[in-house]
């Protein structure tokens, strides 16, 4: 499998999306391959499927308004 340079869109309080195939290494050093055309990375830390997003964010936001 090839890896290509990755298209990377930072989302206003949200993920990071990585466009193309591409690795990802997590903060211990365990890299994780995908073929997804798109692939949302996690930036508030809080996902539990770190280093992937699951949408953790938006209870982040929404605590933080109320």
């Amino acid at each position: 499998m090839s890896v290509d340079e990755p298209d990377v869109i930072m989302c206003p309080d949200g993920p990071m999306l990585l466009r193309g195939h591409h690795r990802v290494a997590d903060e211990s050093g365990e890299v994780f391959e995908t073929e997804r055309p798109f692939s949302a990375v996690c930036r508030c830390g809080k996902s539990a499927t770190r280093p992937w997003c699951d949408g953790s964010h938006k209870l982040l936001r929404r605590t933080k308004t109320t």
